[in-house]
């Protein structure tokens, strides 16, 4: 399978409800970045990286995909996945421009690009390339009523419609304002509505300093959260250490956290318990896939943070042995030929060759962005 061509593109997909925000980002759009790579006998492989739909940043990414990339890819073979993410990501001009941010965005969009072609050259599902589905189910948890820009009423709304009327049995709630006052008022009427039998999660992306998560957690905790999710600095371990040795609410993080040795850090301080790698930040599936084995190493359960929106993390979370649940997020889901469905609170076990990730002739039509 020799790599004649490499395409870079660009997608901007609205996002539910014209308008959602967290603590941090406030977005209209979700950018679906990336590459197709096409081998001499007519194979087709697509991955892409999870952007804020920035068209300026967004064309960085398909620079580096062109022009840096590309070169090294034409006329290789596609099936050296290991060997052609080494090149990439340890080439010694790239990695001194950097080991983080564009070039692993860019390098996300080609891995899995490589890892879809592989799997549709197999005749499988990736998860069946991996070495087969080690469960029979995977339970979604959903974010898409949690947002923080939503008001209370709608919050709760929200809670009701995923549980009672879609099956879930975990939801998850952005926390982060400047007042956690707010916060655990709306967490307290979370728990009342969803009762006892319902999984809660928060997620704070990074807003509040080590004191205001220790006030936070002490209020919190009796209302049984499942993880807080980045609570802090994503850089600062230290202080993720620290929350976690004073606090019972369990640590997730991981989707700002672009190399295994960042992940690697975390983990032997202690200062986390879910470890959430993406395939959209940590450069593809290649080095997820080592993430997860240190994870599985320290015993600790491997939940992906959905930058694809679980495209190919459901592939992922089938194959893993230590995945508890997989986040839902439907913004983009429609945009692809086997979309990443959710029935009754359970991903639907993807069935088509590939990594989930081609997208319909007709996504390219509404959402495709000039490269320049």
């Amino acid at each position: 399978m020799r790599i004649t061509r490499v395409e870079p593109f660009i997608l901007h997909i609205p996002v539910t409800g014209g308008s959602i925000a967290d603590s941090t980002h406030r977005i209209s759009h979700w950018g679906v970045v990336g590459t197709k790579i096409v081998t001499e006998d007519g194979r087709e492989g697509y991955g892409f990286t999870g952007t804020h739909a920035d068209l300026a940043s967004d064309r960085l990414i398909t620079a580096c995909i062109r022009d840096c990339y590309a070169p090294l890819l034409v006329g290789e073979d596609a099936s050296e996945t290991s060997r052609l993410w080494t090149k990439l990501a340890r080439h010694p001009a790239l990695q001194w421009v950097g080991r983080a941010g564009i070039t692993q965005l860019a390098l996300a969009g080609v891995d899995v690009a490589l890892w879809d072609l592989n799997a549709k050259a197999a005749g499988v599902p990736l998860w069946h390339l991996l070495g087969g589905a080690q469960r029979d189910k995977v339970e979604a948890y959903n974010t898409d009523i949690g947002w923080l820009s939503l008001s209370k009423e709608a919050l709760l709304d929200g809670c009701r419609a995923a549980i009672e009327g879609e099956g879930f049995r975990r939801v998850k709630v952005k926390v982060g304002h400047a007042d956690l006052n707010v916060d655990i008022d709306r967490l307290e009427a979370v728990r009342r509505t969803v009762g006892s039998r319902v999984t809660v999660a928060i997620d704070g992306n990074g807003r509040w300093d080590l004191p205001t998560c220790l006030r936070f957690c002490a209020r919190a905790a009796p209302l049984d959260i499942f993880w807080f999710e980045e609570p802090l600095w994503y850089d600062d371990v230290a202080s993720h250490a620290a929350l976690a040795r004073a606090s019972s609410i369990p640590i997730a993080l991981g989707e700002q956290l672009y190399t295994l040795d960042a992940f690697n850090a975390f983990i032997t301080a202690g200062a986390v318990h879910y470890v959430q790698p993406d395939v959209t930040r940590l450069g593809g599936i290649t080095e997820v896939l080592q993430v997860a084995t240190v994870a599985l190493a320290h015993r600790l359960p491997v939940a992906p943070h959905a930058g694809d929106m679980s495209q190919v993390h459901v592939h992922l979370a089938y194959w893993l042995q230590n995945t508890p649940a997989l986040e839902y997020i439907p913004w983009i889901k429609d945009a692809f030929e086997e979309p990443a469905d959710v029935v009754d609170g359970f991903f639907k076990k993807p069935q088509r060759p590939g990594a989930g990730t081609t997208p319909k002739p007709e996504t390219f039509l509404r959402y495709a962005k000039p490269l320049a």
